[in-house]
């Protein structure tokens, strides 16, 4: 289902309408072995030799090197005499890695496993996916990147800077890898609900697709991360000494513009104001997306010219509530809270399917949508003061400020936090909820755990135990009046 609104703003044009000369090609070569990374293999693929093939992550196996492998690859000498299996490996570490009271701490040690031995670092994440999930990504990833200057050890992916402008053909060619199928782009504005971190921003890319290898099987040499860094308007990290990226504020209008032209091939995480220029001028001729405006929280590949689209986790998880919430999604009324790509992103989908379901022009289905920004409710009497792409969600109604005064005045069945406001549902919203609704559906989205909109023991205890409650961030369950409630997540 393709968004009407960015249909608009192309003129008419479709991604079906896509000129497949604009793609990438196909027909990738498995270089590295990486189709059968997990499976017993006599004989490590590639021409790499002794010291050089132990630095080399793509083929390193530690002491999972078999004596047949180190006669063959000059190994003698440069390991201990002991071989241990992966299955040993991946015991040992995930030990190791459970020996860490501090989250952090237990990312940094990933990312060192993953610098030095790739196989074994997906090894690990897929066979323990809900336990390191969280740390591969949000929350931890957030802190991360707040402290990216400080824990940066190894350089990952590539990084395209206002010095490259004209250069970038350049910098490309630098990429060691020549595979490349799917590639995650950071502008570093927006992240998670942590603000403009600039350079630093890379650990989101570098999660992401680490996730989509270890979730979806896409090869780590056909990923490739990229931050564009074009300054950052954060005078914290303007002032650090251990920051990494350029040290101006962050380029706007055409020097944006001109270097976001001359490399454009995927993005993510481009502020809002960006976010849906770029995807209507380049999502007709460029195999790109973006996951917030664009079914926010799934997972997308984009594998040769071929579309790989998981379910969207947030209209999952709606239609998976409508069994205890009862009737069809339009029966229901659904307040955004934060109306940037995310939120805007998923009440396009919700509409799209609504309108499919009921067989109802998109644009009713969009009045059942409501969406409150920094100013308040979205309403019509602002429609001129708004940015473009809000304008087909301002309803007729009185102005209203306070988030709690308009779940009050809309009534919705269902609230969806995407402002990377940390702790905005508050005790008088959520109760204000559970007031009209037997069970009320709280979706705090917000990432990190620290923006999140309220935790799932505030949602459970201020609602009386009634509230259905999802998140972006992992919550512990929560035991209330001796029941024991689990949250649902989304991605």
């Amino acid at each position: 289902m393709e968004s009407a609104l960015l249909k608009d703003a192309r003129g008419g044009a479709s991604v079906l309408d896509m000129d497949p000369k604009s793609t990438v090609g196909g027909g990738v070569v498995d270089v590295y072995g990486e189709d059968c990374a997990t499976k017993k293999q006599l004989i490590t693929p590639g021409p790499l030799l002794g010291y050089s093939l132990l630095r080399d992550p793509h083929h390193n196996k530690g002491l999972a090197f078999t004596e047949k492998e180190r006669d063959a690859h000059y190994l003698r000498g440069l390991l201990p005499p002991a071989v241990a299996t992966q299955q040993l490996q991946e015991k040992k570490l995930l030990h190791n890695i459970r020996q860490y009271q501090v989250p952090l701490q237990k990312y940094m040690a990933l990312m060192d496993l993953q610098e030095r031995n790739e196989r074994l670092f997906y090894k690990l994440l897929i066979d323990n996916v809900e336990e390191l999930l969280p740390i591969v990504y949000s929350p931890t990833v957030g802190e991360a990147c707040q402290k990216y200057g400080s824990i940066f050890k190894r350089p990952q992916g590539l990084y395209v800077t206002l010095k490259e402008r004209g250069k970038i053909l350049e910098v490309l060619r630098n990429c060691p890898e020549r595979s490349v199928q799917v590639i995650v782009v950071t502008d570093g504005e927006r992240i998670l609900g942590l603000g403009d971190l600039g350079c630093q921003g890379m650990g989101i890319p570098v999660g992401k697709l680490a996730l989509y290898t270890a979730l979806g099987g896409i090869r780590p040499s056909a990923c490739l991360p990229i931050t564009i860094d074009v300054g950052t308007n954060n005078e914290q990290l303007l002032k650090d000494e251990f920051y990494v990226g350029l040290r101006h504020r962050r380029a706007t209008g055409k020097e944006y513009s001109d270097l976001l032209h001359d490399f454009l091939t995927a993005f993510e995480d481009f502020a809002n104001h960006n976010a849906f220029e770029l995807l209507a001028k380049y999502g007709i001729t460029h195999l790109v997306f973006n996951d917030d405006i664009q079914l926010e929280w799934m997972v997308y590949f984009v594998i040769q010219n071929f579309y790989f689209v998981t379910t969207d986790w947030v209209l999952a998880g709606l239609v998976a509530a409508r069994r205890l919430l009862g009737g069809t999604l339009a029966d229901h009324t659904f307040l955004f809270f934060g109306a940037g790509e995310a939120g805007i992103g998923i009440a396009e989908l919700i509409a799209l399917e609504m309108s499919k379901q009921a067989k109802t022009p998109l644009e009713e289905m969009r009045k059942k949508i409501w969406l409150v920004d920094s100013k308040g409710l979205v309403v019509s009497s602002r429609k001129e003061s708004l940015q473009q792409f809000k304008r087909p969600w301002a309803h007729e109604h009185e102005p209203i400020k306070e988030l709690v005064d308009t779940v009050k005045a809309i009534r919705p069945t269902v609230l969806i936090g995407s402002s990377g406001v940390g702790r905005s549902f508050t005790k008088e919203v959520i109760e204000a909820m559970a007031s009209f609704n037997e069970t009320p559906l709280i979706m705090a989205l917000s990432n990190p755990t620290s923006q999140s909109e309220c935790t799932a023991e505030e949602a459970y205890t201020w609602s009386q135990g009634h509230a259905i409650f999802a998140s972006g961030s992992p919550f512990d369950s929560v035991e209330y009046n001796e029941r024991v409630y689990i949250p649902g997540q989304v991605l």
